[in-house]
């Protein structure tokens, strides 16, 4: 049996990965990735690149929401 800790220490460790390690990131990106990336991109008021792989698109999600403020912890 395995207590809690160990449980959410496993869940953690497989929920945050670098894109750069994906062994699907160089598929092209999902819909919902593509949808979201031209959400941010319309509010930071640049031109989203339909062109991105999955893992491209992730860290550009990432980019955009440091810019934009969305996905970030309410202060």
């Amino acid at each position: 049996m395995t207590d809690k800790r160990t449980q959410d220490d496993a869940q953690a460790s497989n929920t945050i990965k670098d894109p750069d390690t994906w062994t699907t990131g160089d598929e092209p990106m999902t819909g919902a990735q593509r949808s979201y990336l031209h959400t941010l991109s319309e509010e930071a008021g640049v031109e989203a690149d339909d062109t991105l792989t999955k893992a491209e698109a992730s860290k550009r999600i990432d980019e955009l929401q440091a810019e934009t403020g969305r996905g970030q912890p309410a202060a």
